[in-house]
């Protein structure tokens, strides 16, 4: 495994949007927040020019983002790249990377979740380049820093960290009506506090995350403890299932590599319905991607419909009990806040046990 510099104060911080871009008032002043409280962390920033332009869902063009993607690589001050959003279309720019000049570079740290799995999984299982499944550059305006902010970058730097699961989290909504509202909503309260109370609109930037909901990690089976460890592989199942036959996918090569170590897989979904979680588990089942496979450890589902009236927990049960491996539901991982800093490539060591978890992360 090449792991990266590890990041230290002083060092630059890339900014690039390989997927969608940053577009929305309140967004935007949230990616100026955000660069603003790193770089009073002792950071030096940059950022890439298509960050803050979107058409069609696209921050550029493939090829351009490509191009922006390769100027973080190849630019040695730069220790961490964390990505702009997700998206749906980052695969249109991966016939455009240099996969073997790629190989010839030091190897960054890199953060990001959702579509980003497209680099964060295949520069795990292509080019055996870890990488932190984590939040994006938005998140970092809070304050404080929640911290699975903080820990991602305590992973950068290095650190070999413990994350235990959080009491609570944010509640699962049907985002495509909830969003649109949600920054409406925030678009005309900036609006109104710029006018009103500059200290308003501060806060509101500044909002962490809204914990209501009791967090539970569910042992599938019904097991009083599970506990597993491996060599980290997975992301967004949404994009996963897009790789597989493709000619970037090489899963089979890295586990048969690194089956000593044995294999773990961490997958949330954001929007699929049951019978497309089931299709997509078996066919990765059928492909040989569960091989040498330690446990699976699954997030907190975004958008899930329910079809034949068959639930996540009973889909994952049909298509995965035959591996005869421990499965951890409800995760910290993924699009409903806050995640756990998931590293790609690293070693995890990973507890469950009377609703709550622990995953321990060896650079090795």
């Amino acid at each position: 495994m090449h792991y990266p510099e590890n990041l230290k104060k002083g060092d630059t911080i890339g900014i690039c949007a390989p997927s969608g871009g940053i577009t929305k008032e309140f967004s935007i002043k949230k990616l100026e927040l955000a660069k603003k409280q790193l770089q009073d962390m002792g950071y030096k920033i940059i950022e890439t020019q298509s960050v803050r332009k979107e058409e069609r869902g696209r921050s550029a063009s493939g090829k351009q983002r490509a191009k922006e993607f390769m100027e973080l690589l190849e630019n040695e001050d730069v220790k961490l790249i964390i990505f702009a959003t997700g998206g749906d279309f980052l695969v249109e720019m991966l016939p455009y990377l240099d996969f073997e000049k790629i190989k010839t570079l030091k190897p960054k740290w890199m953060q990001g979740y959702s579509d980003i799995t497209g680099i964060n999984y295949l520069f795990n299982t292509m080019l055996e380049i870890p990488s932190i499944y984590g939040q994006t550059i938005k998140d970092y305006a809070m304050k404080p820093l929640y911290r699975n902010l903080t820990d991602a970058l305590k992973i950068a730097s290095g650190e070999e960290i413990e994350q235990t699961s959080f009491e609570k989290h944010e509640e699962i909504i049907d985002f495509r009506i909830e969003e649109e509202a949600e920054t409406l909503e925030n678009q005309e309260s900036i609006e109104e506090f710029s006018k009103e109370n500059e200290e308003l609109e501060k806060q509101e930037l500044e909002k962490g995350y809204d914990l209501t909901q009791e967090t539970k990690w569910i042992n599938l089976n019904g097991e009083e403890k599970i506990k597993f460890k491996g060599r980290a592989i997975g992301g967004c199942l949404d994009c996963i299932k897009t790789f597989i036959g493709t000619k970037y996918d090489k899963v089979k090569d890295y586990i048969q590599k690194y089956k000593q170590d044995g294999i773990i897989w961490f997958l949330e979904v954001f929007e699929m319905s049951t019978p497309t979680i089931y299709l997509t588990l078996w066919q990765m089942k059928e492909a040989g991607y569960f091989e040498n496979c330690h446990g699976i450890i699954f997030g907190r589902s975004l958008f899930v419909r329910n079809d034949y009236d068959i639930d996540f927990y009973q889909t994952v049960k049909d298509v995965l009990t035959d591996l005869n491996i421990p499965i951890i539901c409800d995760a910290d991982i993924g699009h409903v806040a806050p995640q756990l800093a998931m590293v790609n490539g690293a070693i995890l060591e990973i507890t469950s046990q009377n609703g709550n978890g622990k995953v321990k992360t060896i650079l090795k």
